[in-house]
């Protein structure tokens, strides 16, 4: 890594920093899950096909994961203010294409740039908070972020139902891309001015890994493409799956170099070593599996309740506030408490989703149209009690081990696999609840039925990506219980 001196910071000027650091996280995760209710605006705006619309959407996802760990590199051995004011200037720019955007081209163009602007701010949030804070501190300023987080992915539906209620079928999917102009400008603002020095920068040659980058970001495409070109829908090509054969060997050529990089005494991309640390594995795993779980239950219950139950894209929305209110008061809470009572918080997390969503989908099938959303909106804000338990806890035990000069990187590989797991997720989930709707969609079963059979099968997928997620962390804890006593 480059020298770099650390510049002490008040207890002032660290809670500055983060919560600038905080508003960039918020408005980088929004756009995640608000463009998601446009894509019925945008089809009909442009007659866009199927693949098109879910590019628009998992494009941002693709570039967003490609920049992450790079981005983390350079920031642990550069300015991260410099690279936030990059970022957020990018982004805005790249808003402002979109809301003007003429036709599908151009709008995904512009989508795949947004990402790599949101890829290069979001190590920059985690690595500032593992570099500032330290201990109980930590877990707090996590318990925050993950408050920010949970809120910012339950509300983005809503928001987003509320600009194309505002603007109407046709201009309010730009509505949603001219939102990002005065939101990216308040947080530009906020970085120059308010986010303080944190490091003195001694010159050093930038050490990158050029193969290391080019074999990790095939990796990353041949990953995560097939089931970004997942719709559901019967012209899916299925060709796509033999990009997972890709995968393996450019996996096991990064894996191979990266050893060889490292063992040459050169600082390799991503450090395989940080993965002998246990608790950084294991956080890792269960960010993994736990993220192919939230964002598709989300998007199955907003498809639900708009294309089953007849509900307007905004009040779909409404029914997660619950979930990002309960979520926020948990996270908070649990970073408060989490350096006392460790795993076993995340777990009962877990345990309190995987029966909201036992629960969502029982609802979904006996609960009648005009209350179903009613009961929704209760079940996930217990849910959210518990999301909130998992995320901001899970955050803090992962990096609690982990050296302060690699924070940014070891952040960017967390948040990366968070977005490989929303990808994954959300493939399989939307292809369990689509193909149900064209195979039961006959004419003849009354349409509600259909969505029921849909929604459950969609669910089925989320609780078992869950049911992993807390077997994976019943393991880690048990794991802790034996090197406790064992020490």
């Amino acid at each position: 890594m480059s020298d770099t001196a650390t510049i002490p910071l008040s207890v002032h000027q660290r809670w500055r920093a983060f919560w600038v650091c905080v508003a960039v996280a918020a408005l980088t995760i929004l756009d995640l899950t608000k463009v998601n209710v446009a894509l019925p605006s945008i089809e009909q705006a442009f007659g866009a096909g199927s693949t098109e619309l879910q590019l628009i959407v998992s494009g941002y996802v693709l570039t967003f994961g490609l920049t992450l760990v790079p981005a983390g590199r350079i920031g642990d051995q550069r300015s991260r203010r410099a690279l936030f004011i990059v970022g957020l200037t990018l982004f805005a720019l790249t808003s402002i294409v979109c809301a003007l955007a003429p036709d599908t081209s151009t709008l995904l163009a512009a989508r795949l740039v947004q990402g790599v602007a949101a890829g290069i701010q979001m190590p920059q949030v985690i690595g500032l908070a593992q570099e500032m804070f330290q201990g109980a501190e930590r877990g707090k300023a996590f318990g925050l972020f993950g408050a920010t987080i949970g809120i910012s992915t339950a509300f983005g539906p809503t928001l987003g139902g509320l600009m194309i209620a505002l603007g109407g079928a046709d201009d309010g999917w730009r509505y949603i891309f001219w939102m990002n102009v005065p939101l990216t400008i308040a947080v530009l603002a906020g970085v120059i001015w308010l986010l303080p020095k944190t490091r003195e920068s001694r010159p050093a040659r930038l050490q990158l890994d050029p193969v290391g980058l080019l074999l990790f970001g095939l990796v990353i495409v041949a990953l995560m493409a097939p089931f970004l070109l997942t719709t559901g829908s019967p012209d899916d090509n299925p060709q796509r799956w033999w990009l997972l054969v890709a995968f393996a060997v450019f996996a096991a050529a990064f894996v191979g170099w990266e050893r060889r990089y490292a063992a040459s005494g050169r600082h390799p991309l991503v450090p395989l070593s940080l993965f002998a640390i246990s608790s950084y594995r294991n956080g890792t795993l269960i960010q993994a599996v736990y993220f192919m779980a939230l964002p598709a239950m989300f998007l199955l219950t907003t498809l639900f309740l708009q294309l089953g139950v007849g509900l307007a894209p905004v009040f779909a929305g409404m029914v997660s506030i619950g979930f990002a209110v309960a979520s926020a008061a948990a996270s908070y809470i649990g970073g408060r408490v989490v350096t006392r009572i460790g795993r076993p918080l995340v777990v009962w997390g877990l345990v309190i989703m995987l029966s909201a969503v036992i629960a969502l989908t029982l609802v979904a099938y006996f609960v009648p149209p005009g209350i179903v959303e009613i009961a929704m909106a209760v079940v996930l804000t217990v849910g959210g009690f518990g999301g909130g338990l998992v995320i901001s806890p899970n955050q803090t035990l992962t990096l609690a081990d982990i050296p302060v000069k690699q924070g940014g990187l070891a952040g960017s590989v967390g948040q990366l696999v968070q977005r490989i797991g929303t990808a994954v997720g959300t493939a399989v989930a939307l292809s369990l609840f689509y193909s149900t709707v064209y195979r039961e969609d006959d004419g003849a079963t009354p349409a509600l039925e259909v969505y029921h059979d849909a929604y459950a099968f969609g669910m089925i997928s989320v609780g078992l990506f869950l049911a992993v997620a807390l077997v994976l962390g019943v393991s880690d804890l048990s794991s802790r219980r034996r090197r406790a006593r064992r020490s």
